[in-house]
């Protein structure tokens, strides 16, 4: 069941204030942690919460859309802000116009509320409290069980007790992990996701994060100087995933997409979008390993 406005506004909607899924506008509302976009994996309205308000995360992904990007960790945040703005965000989308004002009309659904924001939200000290805020909120507009809880992240934080309790949290409240794994070979892990990290660490964090919570494994192929993925590369992902398998890790799945909106970093120019048909090759090789795909181009 989707969240979905209940009154309709005489106006007709601001072209120029349409959310769409090539331009994730967080200003549309002008708060600080708590933004709406039209997500299209989620299909609909999601309402992110935005931890990393310094634009610091510890990976630095060529892909990535956060300006001025920049390496860290997320700054300590006023729980009180977070919590008014998402009460202000919620009472927007259930009971003002604002669906109506700035989402087009088949994307009109609210989906899900989404840790994500400008860098690795579970690097905030206070993110199990916020985790717990958003649940309380969910509760109070009526809305446990109708819409998802989605965390996004790439899983460095994932073995520590405090991130495990808020994911074991997550999970009794209709929650999920999407936990990124672009590639398989530290050396191509570094290529895209300019980190150093060796396949048994990612599994190990994988491993943890499916272990607390319906985990599913997001990944974002891109071509590089206008070459897709070597067949090598391509392999190394697949033999990681079968190793996930293989130890008794509980995927639910794998979000397969490519880029709908351009890169702010330095390699941009570099990197593009692939084609359905390459995604769709990659996703039939998944799904003979026994897992779903979910394919957004």
């Amino acid at each position: 069941m989707n969240g979905k406005a209940t009154n309709s506004t005489s106006n007709p909607p601001d072209p120029a204030s349409q959310l769409t899924f090539q331009d994730h506008n967080r200003d549309v509302m002008g708060l600080t942690h708590v933004y709406p976009v039209v997500s299209r994996r989620a299909g609909g309205v999601s309402v992110g919460i935005n931890l990393n308000t310094n634009n610091a995360c510890n990976w630095a992904c060529v892909y990535c859309q956060v300006p001025q990007l920049k390496r860290g960790n997320a700054p300590d945040i006023r729980m009180e802000v977070l919590k008014d703005e998402l009460s202000l965000m919620l009472n927007a989308l259930l009971q003002g116009d604002f669906l109506q004002k700035h989402v087009p009309e088949p994307l009109r659904t609210f989906q899900d509320i989404a840790f994500s924001g400008n860098g690795e939200p579970t690097s905030s000290p206070q993110f199990e409290e916020a985790v717990r805020a958003v649940i309380e909120a969910l509760k109070i507009h009526h809305l446990t069980g109708k819409i998802k809880l989605v965390l996004i992240t790439n899983g460095s934080h994932a073995l520590e007790p405090t991130v495990q309790r808020a994911m074991t949290l997550m999970s009794g409240a209709n929650g999920e992990v999407w936990f990124k794994l672009d590639r398989g070979r530290e050396e191509d892990v570094w290529h895209i996701n300019r980190i150093h990290l060796n396949p048994a660490m990612i599994l190990r964090r994988l491993s943890a994060a499916a272990a607390h919570c319906p985990t599913w494994v997001q990944t974002c192929m891109t071509s590089w100087d206008g070459k897709p993925p070597s067949d090598p590369e391509v392999q190394a992902y697949l033999d990681l995933m079968a190793a996930a398998l293989e130890q008794g890790t509980p995927l639910r799945g794998v979000l397969l997409y490519s880029l709908a909106r351009p890169s702010l970093q330095p390699d941009a120019h570099r990197i593009g979008s692939l084609p359905l048909e390459w995604l769709e090759a990659l996703g039939k090789r998944i799904v003979q390993m026994g897992l779903p795909v979910r394919i957004t181009p």
